[in-house]
Formats: structure tokens, C-alpha cells, sequence
């Protein structure tokens, strides 16, 4: 399962998204910096495919290239008006740290195939560990979650709430969030995204 996730983010090709419009809109690696106000060194490891940023990090990277996050989970040959995805248990990106730990999560878009996405839909599978507040995150937007399965731990700024199958939230991204899994099971949740491009 290890490997077949490997296969699923180098078929994202994330890294070879950010550099090649990196480059297109003629940005050094440390001009990209000062605009995401994220490290040269991080961003490097994302160019080459040796870290996969988390959702808030690609949203920073997105604002920064002026783009949508859709930008980077859509094909050029992308035309339809429609995606099916058939449900698979394994979730495609999981997020790690800069010494290559998972931390928080892991996730896979839901609707791969359709350009200039209003919404972008994943599915999300949480890490069972101890919280600690550098799983907090924040950005631009509002969020949806649906618990699929587990129990969830989900931290808002000063609030704790647990979330079991069946519960949802929707929130503004923008206040300190984060999660992680409790109990026997890995929570597992679908998660719609909203920000403006």
C-alpha cells in the first residue's frame, strides 16, 4: 500500500507543476519565497518531489503563482464536465514534515479530470497521534468535513470538538484549525475547499 501511494503523488506531479509555473512566470526559488513567505529550502524539496505539501502550504503556493488550487490537481487535456470516481480505500498525498515524517494527514482529490474547479473535493484519511499545535493550520477560505469513519479530534482556534461517522463541519479556514485521529480506527473524512482565486 506504501508503494502504490508513492505511485499516486509522483503521478500527481505536483512538484513539476509548481517549478515549470514557477519558471513560466520567470520567479526565482527565493522570489517565490518572499511572496509565500514560505522557506527556499522547503519549497525546493516540493519542486523536487522530496516533500508533499499540505493543503494550507499549496494554498500559499497557489496565491503566490496567482493561480486557483485547482491548478495543480487538473491536466491540460482536462474537458469534462463531469468526474466519477469510483470509491478506493487509498488516499494518494500524505503530507510530511522536512525530515520526511508523516504529520496529520493524508489526501487524494476526488474530482481529478475538470479545469477551474469552484470547490475542490478530497478525500482524507488522519493520522492517530498526540496532538500538538504545529498540526495547526490556517489559510484563505472556508472548509467542509464529513466523517466518514473514526472518531476525529478536530482543534479551532481555543475549541475542541470530537467528530464521529455522520458529523460535519464547516468552517473559516482562516482561524487556527487542525485534527487528528483517536480511538481504534483512522478517521477518514471528505473535505470540500473553498477559496477565491
Amino acid at each position: 500500500m506504501q508503494e502504490k501511494i508513492k505511485q499516486e503523488i509522483r503521478e500527481m506531479k505536483l512538484g513539476e507543476k509548481v517549478r515549470g509555473l514557477r519558471q513560466e512566470q520567470r520567479l526565482t526559488l527565493q522570489a517565490l519565497a518572499d511572496i509565500t513567505g514560505l522557506s527556499k529550502p522547503l519549497l525546493s524539496q516540493i519542486e523536487n518531489d522530496q516533500v508533499t505539501p499540505p493543503i494550507a502550504t499549496l494554498l500559499k503556493i497557489a496565491k503566490g503563482l496567482k493561480v486557483g488550487i485547482h491548478y495543480f490537481f487538473e491536466e491540460a487535456t482536462d474537458r469534462q464536465k463531469f468526474v466519477l470516481t469510483r470509491g478506493e480505500p487509498t488516499v494518494g498525498s500524505q503530507r510530511r514534515a522536512g525530515k520526511d515524517t508523516a504529520q496529520g494527514y493524508m489526501y487524494k482529490p476526488l474530482a481529478p479530470g475538470m479545469r477551474e474547479k469552484k470547490v475542490e473535493p478530497f478525500l482524507i484519511e488522519f493520522e492517530q497521534r498526540e496532538w500538538d499545535t504545529s498540526l495547526f493550520y490556517s489559510h484563505e477560505g472556508v472548509e467542509f468535513l464529513y466523517i466518514l469513519e473514526g472518531e476525529l479530534e478536530f482543534h479551532y482556534a481555543d475549541e475542541v470538538m470530537r467528530l464521529t461517522p455522520g458529523d460535519s463541519i464547516y468552517y473559516e479556514s482562516s482561524e487556527p484549525h487542525g485534527y487528528v485521529s483517536v480511538g481504534e480506527i483512522r478517521a477518514r473524512a471528505v473535505a470540500v475547499l473553498y477559496t477565491k482565486n
